[in-house]
């Protein structure tokens, strides 16, 4: 396989046909653009049994950069739609062993702190409180979006005490008070 036919596969798969595949050869910004385009419209499918393909596909490409964002907004995307941390697990298990595709030891890391990090984010949406250990184990973007979404009171104040940085912190504590003023 080349990176043309890589690219040109990959996009009449996804159905986009209006991508000029010999331009995306040559602006490495029109092939990027182009992953994204085929990651939301794999993500958007109920099918699961492509992505495995697709993921090995995108990373092939030699512009590492672009394979492991790509990668990453498919892996967001999923995880965003999971039922929970069960069928997120058997999904990223399926796809880790490519991720060692990439030659970037930090690019392998980044991927795979995403999926621990969507673990993390889906146990507690399916009722688990974790502890100060356990939240210290997250980055902070996982920090720092669970204080802006999580609903849960306990992780909310664990956060407020908790959280890596005091935006973190602050974050969580207004939002622990804003739900305590409305249940009143």
């Amino acid at each position: 396989m080349t990176l043309h036919s890589d690219v040109a596969e990959l996009l009449a798969g996804a159905g986009i046909l209006d991508v000029d595949v010999d331009a995306a050869m040559v602006d490495g910004h029109v092939r990027s653009a182009a992953y994204q385009r085929v990651v939301k419209v794999t993500a958007s499918s109920r099918s699961r049994g492509r992505d495995r393909t697709i993921v090995a596909t995108i990373l092939r490409d030699p512009d590492e950069m672009a394979s492991k964002t790509a990668v990453v907004a498919l892996v967001d995307s999923i995880a965003m739609k999971a039922t929970g941390p069960a069928e997120f697990r058997q999904w990223s298990a399926e796809l880790l062993p490519e991720i060692d595709r990439l030659e970037t030891e930090a690019f392998r890391e980044f991927i795979r702190r995403r999926v621990q990090d969507w673990l993390f984010f889906l146990s507690i949406e399916d009722g688990h409180v974790p502890t100060p250990a356990e939240l210290a184990e997250v980055t902070y973007w996982m920090q720092r979006l669970l204080a802006e979404v999580s609903e849960s009171p306990a992780v909310l104040a664990l956060l407020a005490e908790s959280g890596r940085a005091k935006k973190i912190r602050n974050i969580a504590q207004d939002r622990a008070g804003n739900r305590r003023l409305r249940a009143h």
